[in-house]
């Protein structure tokens, strides 16, 4: 019979021994179901969405003479690129920064897409 100092560090090697994206997917879904948000993976082209995740990456680009911003939000399941038309800066959205986005469901060259969509920073990183 296991004792609980032997399942804190049967639970603690584990957290030490296991990947970082794999933890981080999970406290990922963890936060997606308290928020009643959806996960990237489940979610299709044309559905008004809200998804829970975190910026992997920004970048501001030029496009044929007009500017965007576009980041990648990751949620632990998959990506979902998101583009602001118009936009060359907004403040909160970096990199790290954890974020609640709705919007209707796009796909560019394949990969799913949110343009312009409504965005809510979240209190953690």
């Amino acid at each position: 019979m296991a004792t609980a100092a032997s399942n804190y560090f049967r639970r603690l090697s584990k957290r030490l021994t296991e990947d970082i994206d794999e933890l981080d997917s999970e406290e990922m879904a963890t936060a997606i179901k308290t928020a009643g948000a959806q996960r990237a993976r489940d979610c299709a082209h044309g559905e008004e969405i809200t998804m829970l995740g975190r910026l992997r990456s920004v970048e501001i680009g030029s496009k044929a003479g007009g500017c965007a911003m576009e980041a990648e939000l990751w949620d632990g399941s998959a990506a979902v690129t998101l583009v602001w038309l118009g936009r060359r800066r907004i403040p909160g959205i970096e990199s790290g920064t954890t974020i609640l986005v709705r919007g209707r469901l796009g796909e560019r060259d394949g990969k799913k897409v949110l343009y312009n969509p409504y965005y809510e920073l979240q209190g953690d990183r």
